[in-house]
């Protein structure tokens, strides 16, 4: 095997301001070294999606590298280290293999398809990238209620949403446009001008529905976490506080993503992150007097 062993290795040198970085701050060593390898796992195989130096055809067998790959980690015969002890965490915290599967899948998406003609196909795709992702981690983080999967699912759509429409300048660059076509026919507001960047009023509603779609997942998220089940899901909430204020920022910005990137500053994060942690520890008669608007 070409590859070095140790590619999969999780660098969070490179990572310690990212919002992966704030949102598991909370977490005992155990479970916060099980999500950093299943995050380098996730980045790695979004980085063979992205590499611009490979072909599509060598992306798709160095994605169905990695499904064999996992496939041995699970009794420890992988050719890399880092996936057999992904291997042992699946093991250790009973973690559906499905989840995986269907991860790498969504990657197989973006390789492709690079249009998206529904809300039903975009849908599908924000399941598979990230809702298993979420699914994922509940397995570590525990829950007593078997809705909380739902809350996983669903903060997944929202991120995803979220994320798609904080980077849709960069994911034009790449010749990609999640937007649903049906949306965009809908706002008269053509693949062309997004290829552009052309901002108008047209992108503006276009947006705004967007963003209150991506918003109405978070509100849905929020009704299938139980009281006992947010202690465990901290690290989850925070995640989701940070998204949602970046969904935010989207708004007040008047949509204009195609000016600058819309971004949280690291104080604004790590702020997030020790507001719902005093949240968690604090007697539920106190919350009043720690209030936020966010979906924690």
């Amino acid at each position: 095997m070409s590859q070095s062993v140790h590619i999969l290795a999780p660098d969070f040198s490179q990572n310690r301001l990212s919002n992966f970085y704030f949102s598991f701050l909370s977490l005992p060593e155990p479970k916060r070294e099980a999500i950093e390898t299943i995050y380098a796992f996730c980045r790695y195989t979004d980085d063979i999606v992205d590499e611009e130096n490979a072909d599509a055809k060598e992306k798709h067998r160095r994605l169905r590298q990695m499904t064999s790959e996992l496939r041995l980690a699970l009794s420890g015969a992988s050719n890399y280290p880092i996936l057999n002890k992904l291997g042992s965490i699946i093991r250790r915290f009973n973690i559906p293999v499905i989840h995986f599967q269907n991860l790498l899948k969504g990657m197989e998406m973006d390789l492709r398809k690079s249009r998206y003609e529904t809300f039903e196909e975009l849908e599908e795709y924000c399941y598979r990238v990230a809702s298993t992702v979420g699914l994922i981690c509940a397995e570590v983080f525990g829950y007593h209620h078997s809705a909380t999967k739902e809350y996983a699912i669903n903060l997944g759509k929202a991120l995803q949403l979220t994320n798609i429409l904080r980077d849709i300048k960069a994911d034009a660059k790449r010749g990609r446009i999640y937007l649903p076509r049906e949306d965009m026919r809908r706002f008269g507001y053509s693949e062309k001008d997004l290829l552009e960047n052309i901002y108008n009023e047209r992108f503006v509603e276009l947006m705004r529905y967007e963003c209150d779609r991506a918003h109405a997942y978070f509100k849905k998220a929020k009704t299938y976490l139980a009281e006992d089940d947010k202690p465990l899901f901290t690290a989850a909430r925070t995640m989701g506080n940070i998204y949602y204020l970046l969904l935010r920022r989207i708004r007040t910005a008047n949509y204009d993503v195609f000016s600058k990137r819309i971004r949280l500053g690291s104080p604004v994060k790590l702020l997030v992150a020790f507001v719902l942690r005093l949240r968690t520890k604090l007697p539920k008669n106190f919350h009043n007097y720690v209030r936020t608007e966010l979906p924690a």
